[in-house]
């Protein structure tokens, strides 16, 4: 299952792509698809996620879909797939280096350190949740509350579209993240990080000069269009 759901992956911006070319929602999976093949595109936790759900339950695998909360309640959503009678997170939507599932049973942290980054999955409360939480050079900077209840995809309708609203996060916010075994690279706005995983890691960031050295760092890091960064970048108010 590792390989499957951990092969070299990509999150970014689908949903501004989306919007610029009048398109709302998960995609379906044969235009999930060919986002993937014709432009390199990855996703974001709804559409990542629930497809690798399908994925696994075409394999054979004991999966559901949980919702997460943040701020908010459902606003990202994660896999928790049953093997040997043991629950493990799975999720490919969080921009993160997730390279093997997480148990949920543990007594104590599962920890992941990445660069200047840690990743603390916590022993379930009291109500079966996990509550993951990442921290940046020691400072706690965001995380979520799985719960595990299964629930479909139409359940997330709600913060799915409020997700699309004028003045939402993605909306206006650049994040770009792609993980591989030697390397990560992370885009936020115009802020770069790139970490080698290589003993020791050695983790370097950088502030672009502006908008316009975006699109060309787009294109040579992920693959993506110049044309369709500069109109992903020109749709954006917090850049």
């Amino acid at each position: 299952m590792t390989t499957t759901c951990y092969r070299p992956r990509t999150c970014h911006p689908s949903k501004q792509t989306q919007r610029t070319r009048g398109f709302q929602g998960v995609p379906d999976l044969e235009l999930y698809l060919d986002g993937i093949e014709r432009h390199h595109f990855g996703g974001t936790c709804y559409a990542n996620n629930s497809h690798l759900h399908g994925l696994l339950l075409s394999l054979g695998y004991e999966t559901k879909l949980c919702g997460a909360n943040m701020s908010n309640s459902d606003v990202h959503l994660v896999c928790v797939v049953t093997i040997d009678g043991r629950e493990y997170l799975v999720d490919v939507g969080y921009a993160a280096p997730f390279r093997e599932p997480m148990p949920r049973d543990l007594p104590k942290d599962y920890t992941i350190e990445h660069g200047n980054d840690r990743y603390v999955l916590r022993p379930q409360d009291a109500n079966g949740c996990s509550r993951l939480n990442m921290y940046r050079g020691g400072v706690l900077k965001h995380g979520y509350l799985a719960t595990p209840k299964a629930r479909e995809l139409t359940e997330f309708d709600s913060p799915i579209a409020d997700s699309y609203g004028e003045d939402a996060t993605f909306m206006n916010s650049l994040l770009l993240a792609r993980y591989t075994d030697e390397r990560s690279v992370v885009i936020h706005n115009l802020t770069v990080t790139v970490t080698e995983s290589r003993t020791p890691t050695r983790t370097v960031t950088w502030t672009l000069g502006g908008r316009g050295d975006l699109a060309p760092l787009v294109s040579e890091r992920f693959g993506i269009p110049v044309d369709v960064t500069d109109a992903v970048v020109d749709s954006m108010s917090r850049i």
